[in-house]
């Protein structure tokens, strides 16, 4: 299984996401891959928010080694699954489908909800990581379950 985190800047929410999911996908011992890339093309090759980077070392993750990526149309070929964060995201990753089955790839990370950006809130980085951490505890059981 390979699996995709999307954001905007790819520097926030995306490698929070990238770095809780493969933690826990070490601790359990499964041979899935998950990266990350934004919709945004601006922080290519860039270090995560600092503030991403300090709350995820607050909670025993580090995603301090990520880089910044942009997506690319030819992610949909690498990847089972693709999570973004916002329905920004999922509009401008759908824009770059070229078939029914890339489509079917993209989801909204939260079902039917968005994953607040803490870009421009330092308050929001802790409620933001404990809502993707919640949420890829139960990515891993349902795509467990659909496997």
């Amino acid at each position: 299984m390979k699996i995709l985190m999307v954001c905007l800047g790819n520097i926030c929410r995306s490698p929070l996401a990238h770095g809780i999911l493969k933690q826990k996908i070490k601790d359990k011992q499964l041979n899935w891959v998950v990266e990350s890339a934004g919709t945004g093309d601006w922080h290519i090759g860039e270090a995560p928010d600092r503030r991403a980077i300090a709350i995820a070392k607050k909670y025993g993750v580090d995603i301090s080694g990520q880089r910044a990526r942009h997506f690319r149309p030819a992610f949909f070929n690498e990847y089972d699954l693709i999570f973004v964060m916002d329905r920004q995201n999922f509009e401008d990753v759908c824009a770059l489908a070229e078939d029914k089955n890339d489509l079917e790839k993209v989801q909204l990370f939260l079902d039917n909800d968005v994953v607040p950006d803490p870009y421009f809130d330092d308050n929001l980085f802790d409620p933001v990581f404990q809502m993707i951490d919640k949420r890829c505890t139960e990515v891993i059981e349902k795509v467990s379950l659909s496997s």
